[in-house]
């Protein structure tokens, strides 16, 4: 359940400017997460959210570099949980993944920025990825199987 939560978190941060616990806690009840002002205030640290000033003069939550290396191994854990099976043509892969885990696993994928990833969507037990190229989604395909369990 944490897990899903930061990864809900992380696709709140990069969708919207929240600058203030409050606001993440405002948006997290709205995605139907029962949390508390002590829980968000946990994961931001667990997280290593930090403000960041934006153009308009404004902070808002991000993640730092160094921790985007952390998600690395997190996206992995969360992953092997939820996919069921990856498969590729041309370059679309698609990710078969437990009913309900799909928007957390993509927006997990998305906050790594991953190279010759183009776009994702995610369903509700699907996660379709377009790749920059064939020889890019059979790559990715190969390495995501191997934490298939």
């Amino acid at each position: 359940m944490k897990e899903r939560r930061h990864a809900k978190i992380l696709e709140l941060i990069g969708k919207y400017s929240i600058d203030t616990q409050e606001e993440l806690l405002r948006r997290l009840r709205d995605e139907g997460y029962e949390v508390t002002q002590a829980t968000v205030s946990r994961d931001i640290k667990e997280l290593r959210l930090i403000k960041t000033l934006t153009a308009s003069g404004k902070y808002r939550y991000t993640v730092g570099q160094e921790e985007a290396k952390d998600y690395t191994t997190k996206f992995y854990s969360l992953f092997s949980d939820a996919a069921l099976s990856v498969n590729f043509a041309q370059n679309m892969i698609a990710v078969k993944c437990l009913t309900g885990m799909a928007n957390a696993v993509c927006a997990a994928m998305d906050t790594l920025h991953w190279e010759h990833i183009v776009g994702t969507l995610a369903g509700d037990d699907t996660i379709f990825i377009l790749m920059s190229d064939e020889n890019a989604a059979e790559g990715l395909s190969a390495d995501l199987k191997k934490f298939i369990r």
